[in-house]
């Protein structure tokens, strides 16, 4: 199962950027579009957590698993 963390790396490796983080709320951004994600960095994220995620970001499940 994949970490928050190497979630958040390959969103950053995208052209995702960090704009603002307090504790686990983490702002990103890419041309002109925001998302908050909230997670701590050790968090396992399983299939329907990283269903969400890749929808939140305009990605779909297998799309983001490649790009880890």
């Amino acid at each position: 199962m994949p970490k928050a963390s190497q979630v958040l790396a390959a969103l950053k490796r995208d052209g995702w950027v960090e704009i603002r983080r307090k504790g686990s709320h983490i702002t990103l951004e890419k041309a002109g579009r925001r998302v908050r994600w909230t997670h701590h960095h050790g968090e396992d994220l399983g299939n329907p957590m990283m269903a969400k995620t890749a929808k939140s970001f305009g990605y779909r499940l297998d799309e983001l698993r490649r790009m880890m």
